[in-house]
């Protein structure tokens, strides 16, 4: 049955559990292209939070059906929720094709966009968290903002030079497509987090 009542609670902290997955994640990730050993269980850690994230958003989807009155508009709890959960499946999909590949070693570029990953999600938690206070999130947002026109810049290096050092073999073209793949990936994950940090300044603005 549809509650009368809002559940300001249940979704504020469905949020922040959801969050602290993705920040998770996000840490991981980082550990592993910082320290390229125990690929395997890092690896399996951020498909095991992606697999919880997704309890977690099936159960915000699923609060949002039975619940008449919501503490802020039911598009934007859709939207943090879709939102959260496609930057859990962003990262996931790098720690999936790095588990994969078996590089020798972790390009310097790649290991700086990662953590420029892990610094923006560390931003956008404050933001998550700051909703549920209805405090003002303009710092961080404009924090991520920078983090991602820094990692733009240093995506298109990065990708110049796995380009300009390509050398002439099969073996070695090979590399090329796969870190081609790995900085895709990247560029997608860098991207969502930007959406979501967008969305979240969004939401806060709508409720201050």
């Amino acid at each position: 049955m549809i509650s009368l009542f809002p559940r300001v609670v249940k979704f504020f902290d469905l949020f922040q559990q959801q969050n602290n997955l993705l920040v998770e994640s996000a840490s991981t990730l980082d550990d592993l292209f910082n320290d390229y050993t125990s690929i395997s269980s890092k690896c399996k850690k951020i498909i095991k939070n992606e697999t919880d994230g997704n309890e977690v958003s099936r159960e915000i989807s699923k609060a949002l059906a039975l619940t008449f009155i919501t503490p802020i508009d039911r598009e934007d709890i859709h939207a943090i929720n879709l939102a959260q959960e496609d930057a859990l499946n962003a990262i996931r999909a790098i720690s999936t094709r790095i588990g994969l590949y078996n590089f020798n070693l972790i390009k310097p570029g790649a290991k700086d966009l990662v953590k420029h990953l892990k610094g923006m999600h560390q931003e956008i938690a404050i933001m998550v968290e700051a909703l549920k206070i209805r405090k003002a999130v303009a710092e961080q947002a404009q924090k991520v903002r920078e983090m991602k026109t820094d990692a733009d810049s240093l995506l298109l290096v990065s990708l110049g030079e796995i380009y300009e050092n390509h050398p002439e073999g099969s073996g070695d073209f090979l590399e090329l497509i796969k870190w081609s793949h790995i900085y895709d990936r990247l560029e997608e994950a860098l991207a969502k987090a930007a959406v979501l940090a967008n969305i979240t300044e969004g939401v806060s603005l709508k409720n201050a």
